[in-house]
């Protein structure tokens, strides 16, 4: 018995390190053990169905078990009696499935064993060098036992030195969902529970987490948006279960802003740049996908429009006595009216930005790019008009229009992919002013911060992708500021933090920016609503001799791996969650620790 211990032990180290080496050749897949389980490695973050009952600060492995589905499919058709037709595909993986909890503490006895220093000679298979301290091992529970565990959990105690001390065990139970709060335990009877473990003297510490904006889908839409921001918050000295989070409370916004969302009040920006996307794309594959145009008007009749009022200028005619303010609203794209005190219409549209915003809303061919630019190119020549660029423009256009003053304008042939550079010249060129009116216009950058996303030294398809950057942070600034009220003192430091990740990342938005805030400025948002997440925590011991119990109610199930039976209950939600039937799913988490001698 005790020789199959050993030897069980020996070969979960072997392979325990064989996942290691792996993972740090950056392999992550999971690695067979025996004959139905699998190991991996997970990083912090990774592992969403553990993050809540693990430190994450660190790697671990995580056993499950593995399935192989094998797929039969017969092939139709006729048979003779001395063949048949059977087509076996290749097997294939599917989701990790739980072990038993007999199994999982089999597996972390082992794990254990392996660490123990008195077994040092064992655990290097007869090499008398110090174990190797490895990292924390989960293992996925099926619930089948009493107690309905989800997670057994080991994590090594060493000393500053790595030295092996000990072991902490963790175990995790879930049960529900329910909506009745009786079945829910009193914060005294935790404590008790977790005083009768561990030592008397303790503490407690409150964690919750409320959806402020949720995604949803756009009614009669099929666009479903992933735009979300959720607030967590921390504190001391919990008063009972869903004490709602008191305002000395240290709170963080998650945020996650997807690009493109109808309800976004900057969408109209958003098509303006999805045009800029799709001629950066015809220039890599010669292929363009004409947007749908917004004009009754031909592209050519608006650009010719266009250089006739410049050319009555000249000739000092006003033929359309209008404002200039008029006119830059006239040839902007529409700009819903919730942004107006946020996104500021620029008035100083020189004739190559006038000209991207006639042509970005009408062109829907390669010929009529063509045509537009030779109506220009035409009057440039002739000296029918000589509009004004801004001073450091570096397109085409605009070098041509400098050298129509000199009157020796370079030949340039609209063939090829030309056209195509001109329009995504023009309308890069326009956006980046729009972005740096927009950051600058309101405090939140300077120029110098936002000269990287602006920088002419890079290729066109980097600007686009810089400027693409640009519009994500702007995106998620006006999101704050129109649906969470926010102002500038907390829109200034989620600017910064969102340059200084997209100057070091690519464009990503999957990313989850985090901004600290006062809860008081968010407190209308959820101090009526209810906790998606609501967890306390009992701690006694401090460093690596703290011991904690958690309990923990959330609306999603805890874990991944396993099935719940959902109650046939009919819960009506609110939009602003004032709603008592809500289905909260309940969680614990235990710790114990084992010392060696």
């Amino acid at each position: 018995m005790w020789q199959e211990r050993h030897r069980a032990a020996g070969e979960l180290y072997g392979a325990l390190l064989s996942v290691r080496e792996q993972f740090k050749k950056g392999e992550s897949g999971p690695v067979p053990y025996k004959d139905d389980l699998q190991i991996h490695m997970v990083s912090p973050g990774q592992c969403q169905s553990l993050e809540s009952f693990w430190s994450g600060n660190e790697t671990a492995f995580m056993v499950e078990r593995r399935t192989l589905k094998l797929e039969e499919d017969m092939l139709e058709g006729s048979r003779t009696s001395d063949s048949h037709s059977l087509n076996l595909s290749v097997e294939k993986p599917c989701d990790p499935l739980p072990v038993s909890t007999m199994q999982a503490r089999q597996l972390l006895s082992s794990y254990t064993l392996t660490h123990n220093p008195n077994m040092a000679q064992f655990g290097q298979f007869g090499n008398e060098k110090p174990m190797e301290v490895l990292p924390q091992l989960w293992v996925r529970c099926d619930r089948t036992d009493a107690e309905s565990t989800c997670w057994l959990g080991a994590e090594p105690i060493k000393t500053s030195r790595n030295e092996m001390t000990g072991m902490s065990f963790h175990m995790v139970t879930c049960a529900g969902p329910t909506s009745d709060k009786s079945s829910f335990p009193s914060l005294e009877a935790l404590k008790k529970s977790h005083k009768e473990r561990h030592s008397p003297a303790m503490q407690t510490r409150g964690f919750a987490r409320y959806d402020l904006f949720t995604p949803s889908t756009i009614e009669n839409s099929v666009i479903e948006s992933e735009t979300s921001v959720t607030v967590d918050f921390v504190w001391n000295g919990v008063d009972r279960i869903l004490h709602i989070p008191p305002l000395t409370s240290a709170a963080t916004l998650n945020i996650r802003v997807e690009s493109g969302d109808l309800r976004s009040p900057v969408y109209p920006v958003y098509r303006e740049l999805d045009f800029l996307l799709v001629l950066a794309e015809a220039l890599k594959t010669g292929v363009t996908e004409w947007p749908e145009t917004l004009e009754t008007k031909s592209a050519v009749e608006l650009v010719q429009e266009l250089l006739s009022e410049l050319k009555n200028k000249l000739d000092g005619v006003n033929s359309a006595p209008k404002k200039e303010a008029e006119k830059v609203k006239s040839d902007t794209a529409a700009v819903d009216s919730s942004i107006q005190s946020f996104v500021t219409e620029r008035g100083d549209l020189d004739f190559a930005e006038m000209l991207w915003c006639k042509m970005k809303k009408s062109v829907s061919s390669y010929q009529d790019v063509v045509n537009c630019f030779s109506l220009v190119i035409q009057s440039l020549i002739h000296g029918d008009v000589h509009p004004w660029i801004h001073r450091g423009s570096t397109s085409t256009l605009s070098k041509l229009i400098q050298q129509s003053f000199h009157g020796n304008m370079q030949n340039i042939s609209l063939s090829g992919l030309t056209p195509i550079r001109m329009l995504l010249e023009i309308g890069l060129d326009k956006m980046k002013k729009d972005y740096i009116n927009c950051f600058i216009g309101r405090d939140l950058a300077t120029f110098n911060y936002l000269d990287y996303f602006i920088s002419t030294s890079v290729d066109l398809r980097e600007q686009v992708h810089r400027v693409r950057k640009l519009h994500h942070m702007l995106e998620i600034v006006v999101n704050c500021n129109v649906f969470l009220n926010l102002e500038h003192e907390n829109l200034f430091p989620l600017t910064q933090s969102c340059l200084k990740y997209y100057k070091e990342n690519p464009w990503n938005e999957q990313h989850v920016f985090q901004l600290p805030i006062r809860p008081s400025v968010i407190s209308n948002f959820y101090q009526n609503s209810h906790p998606q997440i609501w967890r306390v925590e009992i701690l006694s011991g401090h460093g690596q001799k703290e011991v904690k119990t958690m309990w923990q109610l959330s609306a999603r199930p805890p874990v991944d791996h396993v099935s719940f039976d959902i109650p046939d209950v009919q819960v009506d939600l609110t939009m602003n969650g004032e709603s008592e039937d809500v289905l909260y799913y309940q969680a614990q988490s235990s710790c114990s620790q084992v010392h060696f001698l």
